[in-house]
């Protein structure tokens, strides 16, 4: 019998839920009784429990492996466990689209185990978005002690012995497609027997991989599918998914296969009580904050330009905080989706509800972690040491211990970025709190799913950030369910994602015309840019790469090496930050959180990618300022709607640098000074959308001259917050430029760009939906209940200008006006 069998159940099948169970509602009732927190929620959602579908085992499955399963208490597959398993085994390509916890693992590992129990030279390859998954899928693998099964993972932390091992007798490897593009591909020959046996290809949790990281992993699987062809084999593509939007398209452009679709949920799933929760406007200084907890730091504003949700601060709450309660600029603000959900936090602790928090940064993991760990001290002092962060950026052996410890139930509370979203499998969770919407609709089912894994009743809360997007989410509930989740959103014909990838392909193996179709229809004018740039050389039977090292291309799109934060006195490796955002993360005298831990930013090394601290008690956090340019390379495409009004999309390049940064009090965010920085500019050509106002529109709209920077950066904050309801991104994937008077127009002009170089396809997503998009902006500023602008409509969490100037009523009356043009045409 398996060693774990409860692990190896949890992970391919669940429980039918036992009936009567209720867990959420007990729990919710609990929070509510709390009259504060009843007035904060906006809404309960209602999921009701679905029973299970089984069915019988499909005939072709290995007995001993159905022995195993058995005996693990696997009793039957669900129906679209069965469906998607027969797929494959007969050898068609199919992608497995499903809800959380549905049980999609057993989906894939029937047809690929019974495939290599079967044939001893059979191959497999899994690969996972994030390494947390694939070694927990290695576990439950290896649980089943199938010994003709040589499972393994191999990523960055494989040791180098055990990597000759893995080449030379694994039959199913796991990895990521950072891996499979640095580690295997460019090393195909050492791998050549196991890609000669390659039959099955899992991309797990394929839902992921969308804008820039999208399109360059569907280029490594086609550079995965010539190399196998090489080697004589054409392996089976079975894709697992969260529900999404046309999951076969999706799936078939990340493949660049047919793939057929099964996406009729036959799981159990326990009810869940789902929380619209808007934090309280934050007035006066807090009374209901426990004495001796620190962490509540507003989120001060960072670069206009777009960031990563690593950012300076934790995203939520106001900037430029002159005292508690006041914003920038006078404006009225809410407490903090960190602050209030370290609260949620600490309150389910001490109620013994084992709670998993999402946050939107690194950053903000450690602040709810810390906040909750002091509040603890105060009222269950013996609970702290069982609340933790996790996040990228911890070393392996940290990551494992904590997922040793969640697994085990020792850990009852985790603030967690999206790292855990796709992470271990974790059952017996009672709560999801998400502090923040993250992004899509896909996210959030995905993050609330977490809890009530083993069929009992579950809560999921979403606390809403003082932000445009999350207030008008919460105060609109069909918005968040009475929709379909969105489609995945990626452009594998990007020339930025194109070029290094076909540079890559010819450094593994010449690429001849017969490619040409795997990489789709500009693969021949990239390569032919490729020779003029002497990057690539043309041969009659191909192209060849010319260089003696190896292309370096970061597929995570995130604009080189990530930067190594050292710790100065002892040399120790803390973590790492991407490259694109250590200008505004790790400057000099910035603070980093590490584990509960403050240190101060001593020295940034660009040069060797580095960034030396020192650790530092500080009461105060910092924020970076830049400033942007933006220049239209070309438009595209254009949308005439009048003589005033015209929408357009095209190349645009884009400039920014970091000036310098604000120092600010965590508790109550009171700027104590600005210190200028001298850091190099930065340089995008992306894809944006912009449209182009006449004098005689602005006119129309009752603005003055001296009123229209205002209008225009309200009106772009705003639009900046809404895009991501309309493409599969979030606000921190896009930035924008707005000016009274663009030279390249001649007109006032409002910009929103992709943060990536070539474009990802949300501002091409904008300008297909401009109506629908600028509406939702305009009812977005218009039910703000605030006079004058706040972090719930216009002001920005991102500007570099400070939030100044803004004009909320003249920025209504622009929206309005550019409307009623689209309506009436």
């Amino acid at each position: 019998m398996p060693p774990c069998p409860e692990r190896v159940r949890t992970i391919l099948t669940r429980v039918i839920p036992t009936v009567g169970t209720d867990r959420g509602s007990e729990i919710l009732s609990r929070l509510r009784a709390d009259r504060r927190r009843d007035r904060c929620v906006t809404h309960v959602e209602r999921v009701p429990a679905r029973p299970g579908s089984p069915v019988d085992w499909p005939g072709w499955v290995d007995p001993l492996l159905l022995s195993r399963l058995r005996a693990a208490g696997v009793t039957a597959p669900w129906s679209h466990q069965a469906a998607a398993a027969t797929t494959a085994h007969t050898g068609r390509s199919v992608v497995l689209s499903t809800g959380t916890a549905s049980g999609k693992s057993l989906g894939y590992l029937l047809p690929v185990l019974s495939a290599l129990l079967a044939d001893p030279g059979a191959r497999a390859l899994y690969l996972a978005p994030t390494k947390a998954l694939a070694h927990d899928q290695l576990r439950a693998v290896r649980a089943l002690t199938l010994t003709a099964v040589r499972a393994a993972s191999y990523d960055g932390d494989t040791p180098a012995a055990e990597r000759e091992w893995v080449r030379a007798h694994a039959n199913l490897v796991l990895t990521n497609p950072d891996m499979l593009h640095r580690g295997i591909l460019p090393g195909h020959r050492r791998f050549g027997p196991f890609l000669r046996g390659l039959r099955f290809v899992v991309v797990d949790e394929c839902h992921g991989y969308r804008g820039v990281f999208g399109a360059h992993v569907a280029q490594v699987l086609r550079r995965l599918r010539r190399i196998c062809a090489r080697y004589g084999a054409d392996p089976v593509f079975v894709l697992a998914s969260a529900t999404v939007a046309d999951p076969g398209v999706a799936a078939g452009r990340l493949t660049g296969v047919d793939v057929e679709v099964v996406d009729e949920d036959g799981s159990p799933r326990g009810a869940t009580d789902f929380v619209l929760y808007e934090p309280p406007l934050f007035l006066t200084a807090p009374r209901d904050q426990p004495a001796g907890v620190a962490g509540r730091p507003p989120a001060p504003p960072g670069a206009e330009g777009p960031g990563s949700s690593e950012g300076p601060s934790d995203g939520q709450g106001p900037g430029g905080v002159q005292g508690p309660g006041v914003g920038e600029n006078g404006a009225p603000v809410r407490r903090s989706a960190t602050a209030e959900a370290a609260d949620l936090l600490v309150d389910l602790v001490v109620d013994g509800v084992r709670t998993l928090v999402f946050v939107r940064s690194r950053r903000a993991a450690e602040v709810v972690a810390n906040s909750a760990r002091r509040a603890l001290g105060l009222v269950a002092p013996e609970l702290g040491e069982h609340v933790a962060a996790y996040r990228a950026g911890y070393l392996a052996e940290e990551r494992r211990e904590l997922e040793a410890r969640l697994r085990s139930g020792d850990l009852l509370g985790v603030a967690s970025t999206s790292a855990l979203e796709l992470g271990v499998d974790i059952s017996g969770l009672d709560a999801t709190v998400i502090a923040g919407y993250p992004g899509t609709l896909a996210s959030l089912w995905q993050q609330a799913g977490r809890a009530g894994r083993a069929g009992q009743g579950a809560l999921a809360v979403l606390v809403a950030r003082d932000d445009p997007l999350d207030t008008y989410l919460v105060h609109h509930p069909e918005a968040v369910f009475g929709r379909p989740v969105e489609a995945s959103v990626f452009d594998p014909d990007n020339p930025y994602v194109l070029g290094p990838q076909l540079e890559c392909a010819a450094a593994e193996l010449p690429v001849t015309e017969a490619d040409l179709a795997l990489f789709g229809p500009s693969a021949r004018a990239v390569l032919d840019d490729l020779v003029r740039r002497g990057r690539l050389r043309r041969r009659p039977n191909g192209w060849y790469w010319t260089q003696r090292s190896r292309p370096d291309v970061d597929i995570r799109g995130v604009g080189g090496p990530p930067v190594r934060i050292v710790e100065a006195d002892t040399g120790r490796l803390l973590g790492t930050v991407d490259a694109a955002t250590s200008h505004s993360t790790v400057h000099s005298g910035a603070v980093y959180l590490h584990q509960g831990v403050s240190f101060v930013v001593d020295d940034l090394d660009l040069d060797e990618s580095v960034a030396f601290v020192v650790r530092a008690a500080t009461d105060w956090t910092t924020t970076a300022r830049d400033h942007t340019d933006i220049r239209i390379v070309e438009s595209s495409r254009a949308r005439p709607v009048d003589d005033d009004l015209t929408v357009y999309f095209g190349t645009v390049e884009v400039t920014s640098q970091v000036v310098g940064y604000q120092r600010r009090l965590i508790t109550t965010g009171e700027v104590l000074g600005d210190v200028p920085l001298a850091l190099p500019p930065r340089h995008l050509r992306t894809r944006g959308v912009w449209y182009a106002v006449s004098d005689r529109l602005l006119e129309h709209a009752a603005i003055e001259p001296e009123d229209v920077p205002g209008a225009v950066h309200a009106a772009e904050h705003a639009a900046i917050g809404l895009l991501p309801l309309f493409a599969t991104c979030d606000r921190w994937d896009i930035g924008g430029v707005s000016t009274a008077l663009h030279p390249d127009t001649g007109q006032t002009t409002i910009f929103v760009y992709d943060g990536h170089p070539g474009g990802a396809g949300f501002a091409e997503r904008g300008f297909g939906r401009f109506g629908p998009w600028l509406t939702a902006t305009r009812d977005a500023v218009v039910a703000c209940e605030c006079p004058a602008g706040c972090p719930s409509c216009v002001q920005s969490p991102k500007c570099g200008n400070g939030n100044d100037p803004l004009d909320k009523a003249a920025a209504v009356r622009l929206l309005d006006t550019v409307l009623d043009r689209l309506r009436s045409t």
